[in-house]
């Protein structure tokens, strides 16, 4: 039974920029991003949004091509193999039922500052059932629930932003020409280089739009439409309060971003905001949980479980045209994972992003020379620039990341790992059974 076609691209764009939460990374990710590159933090950012064009040009492409619910395994399994492809989806599977626990923590981490007591892994783990629930519901109430609370998000940026504009101590020029850190010392490139690094996951979660390739219509066109624009304004909306921000704080070590508001802003609006990001994270959680159900959904079609469990993953629900049993699977792991350390959690998900990005920059090359995506209806400006300078920025992630002994290292060694064990279950279980199966693309 195929998944029902109820949204348009506006409701699609919704919950992809849901997904991405800019205002979490705005007060989660560009704090640390802040601490090592200082006022050179808006290169880090103007920087990462230029790769950000190159990797949602390859997105854009692949996925007018290949508007499946899959997402990245599928784009990659028909393009480079089956092989590549399951390696892809054990990556996918794996890093996004986690991820989704990383962000429910997040509530908690929030929630807690603002009432003394909670236990965070509960909370978080209570969001992801009740997101869960929603999740199981009609794709387009849940376009207009991840858009109300996406209004609310946008209001605690602009509010940033006002903070910023009102209350500025430095010039805009020093920001482009002499970026200096916390202590007052120069910033040389090398740190900009290295923050960028970080900045990049900051506007990760553009392509996730392919995932709903198969409910939108019109999905060779618009899918690639949706990317595009969501990459413009999720740039938008964090580039310009982290630049007001810049702007205006007067210290750029600790917790910047929420320093900066209580200091500009007060306790009131301190706490308001904090209310925001909160209900901001909860609506990334509901929106991922739709992603991680969609996976599991096309797994199971793709005859990746025991033939019990593919016919009931793949079920889709009677009334509300949705995945809803993958729905359920998805939220009752992903809540067992919130009680799992914060930094095993990231560990895990640290690096495989870079690899799935070289992939489909790989993938998209590949799909050129064969002819196996000339059937999308959008082909990117100035090939191959974008596949080819994005695998040189990665290839440049990489490198920072490995010369990390403390996260990054370990990151790069746990997904090596996990591709070793998919490629071993490739060639041992899943090889005869297992195809990326033939669905309706329109």
């Amino acid at each position: 039974m195929a998944l029902r076609r109820g949204l348009r691209a506006f409701g699609t764009l919704l919950i992809v920029l849901s997904a991405i939460t800019p205002a979490s990374s705005v007060f989660i990710i560009a704090p640390g991003v802040i601490r090592q590159a200082g006022t050179g933090a808006f290169w880090s950012y103007v920087l990462a949004a230029v790769v950000g064009v190159f990797m949602a040009f390859v997105y854009a492409e692949l996925s007018s091509a290949y508007p499946l619910t899959g997402g990245e395994y599928t784009i990659i399994g028909r393009t480079l193999g089956r092989l590549p492809g399951f390696m892809a989806l054990v990556l996918v599977l794996v890093t996004q039922l986690l991820i989704l626990a990383v962000i429910a923590l997040g509530v908690g981490i929030y929630l807690g500052a603002l009432l003394p007591g909670l236990h965070g892994p509960t909370i978080a783990a209570v969001t992801v059932l009740v997101s869960m629930a929603l999740a199981v519901l009609d794709i387009k109430v849940n376009a207009v629930v991840t858009g109300i609370f996406l209004a609310v998000e946008m209001l605690a940026l602009v509010v940033v932003t006002w903070l910023g504009l009102a209350n500025v101590t430095r010039p805009f020029g020093d920001l482009l020409v002499s970026p200096v850190a916390a202590d007052g010392s120069a910033v040389s490139f090398g740190m900009i280089a290295i923050a960028t690094a970080v900045a990049i996951f900051s506007y990760n979660g553009y392509g996730s739009a392919v995932y709903f390739g198969e409910e939108t219509h019109e999905p060779r066109r618009d899918i690639a439409r949706v990317i595009l624009w969501a990459l413009v304004i999720t740039v938008a909306s964090e580039l310009i309060p982290i630049t007001a921000a810049l702007l205006s704080a007067t210290d750029l070590g600790g917790d910047v971003m929420l320093e900066f508001v209580a200091q500009r802003g007060g306790q009131t609006v301190t706490t308001l905001v904090s209310l925001g990001i909160a209900l901001a994270i909860v609506n990334a959680v509901l929106a991922i949980m739709l992603l991680c159900a969609r996976l599991v959904f096309s797994s199971a079609r793709d005859a990746t479980w025991t033939r019990g469990a593919n016919r009931a993953l793949s079920s889709v629900h009677p009334r509300f045209g949705t995945p809803w049993v993958a729905t359920i699977a998805a939220g009752v792991v992903s809540a067992a994972f919130c009680f799992v350390p914060l930094q095993f959690l990231l560990v895990v998900t640290g690096t495989s992003l870079v690899v799935l990005y070289a992939a489909l920059c790989v993938a998209v090359i590949a799909g050129r020379r064969n002819g196996s995506t000339s059937r999308g209806a959008y082909r990117m400006p100035l090939y191959p620039l974008a596949p080819v300078a994005g695998l040189a920025a990665l290839g440049y992630v990489l490198y920072a990341n490995a010369i990390d002994p403390v996260f990054g290292r370990p990151s790069l060694y746990v997904t090596a790992g996990l591709l070793a064990v998919a490629a071993l279950l490739y060639a041992t279980l899943i090889r005869r059974g297992w195809s990326i199966g033939d669905v309706s693309e329109d």
